[in-house]
């Protein structure tokens, strides 16, 4: 298979490209960074960018005759009380995690209608299932993606192309080093310095980028159609999605600030 994906240069998306690159499949790693691996081809590609998207996509083309499997794992995160956060970083990141997403799979559609097959996976996250304490832009984005990926599986049915969204847990990458972080105000800060804490404790904790690798796998080899949402993680992140489903909203925000620590 040719697979795509996007933020190749560490955590998630490096571990991905390794993984299906030692299965023997052709995997192309779309990052801003240029990646040395014996495994996946880098092509310097800011998915932001869509001239570059354009350009990455016509270069792999060159090469291959048809595009299998994108996988949009590019993505950041962002701390912070929605109250302090600014319009530049809310549309940084909005930037990435919905627009760069969306660029992706443009592109890729054209090659994957001719052919009449393709596979688009979008990851999101768990947290887009509920507003996080100070990570609501994060959660909104990665929301906004989910609901994008639905409306996306009607429209590309017809020529057997399946999109689905991956939410995931905590796997243990150093997306604390790429989050965006707003200036907390003092009435926030010493209730965010203990969330912030306990987030990268999470994170600490979380499954390893080779274990999504796996679950990916799985999915791709699946024989009956995708539903429209896979969620990833640990149980005890997992049961919060049905939770917030089945429980009266207050009762839920109050398991949310006990998980939290903030009661």
């Amino acid at each position: 298979m040719t697979i795509i994906i996007t933020g190749t240069s560490s955590g998630i998306g490096f571990a991905l490209a390794e993984f299906f690159g030692k299965k023997g499949h052709h995997v192309f790693g779309l990052s801003r960074k240029l990646v040395e691996s014996p495994y996946f081809t880098t092509i310097p590609t800011d998915i932001t960018d869509n001239d570059q998207v354009g350009n990455a996509i016509s270069e792999i083309l060159k090469t291959e005759t048809r595009i299998d499997v994108l996988i949009n794992n590019a993505g950041m995160g962002m701390v912070g009380a929605v109250e302090d956060s600014s319009k530049e970083d809310i549309l940084k990141l909005f930037n990435l995690n919905l627009v760069g997403a969306v660029q992706m799979m443009s592109a890729v559609l054209p090659s994957m209608r001719g052919q009449k097959a393709g596979k688009i996976i979008n990851v999101s996250s768990l947290g887009s299932e509920m507003g996080l304490p100070f990570r609501g832009f994060y959660s909104a984005s990665k929301s906004a993606l989910d609901k994008v990926t639905e409306a996306i599986r009607y429209e590309v049915y017809p020529w057997n192309i399946e999109v689905c969204t991956l939410h995931l847990g905590d796997i243990k990458t150093k997306i604390a080093e790429n989050r965006v972080k707003t200036k907390v105000s003092e009435p926030y800060q010493q209730t965010f310095d203990h969330v912030y804490a306990l987030m990268n404790a999470h994170v600490d904790e979380g499954s390893e980028p080779n274990e999504v690798a796996e679950y990916i796998e799985k999915l791709l080899n699946k024989k009956t159609a995708w539903k429209a949402h896979y969620y990833f993680g640990k149980f005890g992140q997992k049961i919060g999605v049905p939770l917030k489903w089945i429980l009266p909203q207050l009762f839920y925000e109050k398991l949310m600030k006990k998980y939290n620590k903030l009661s």
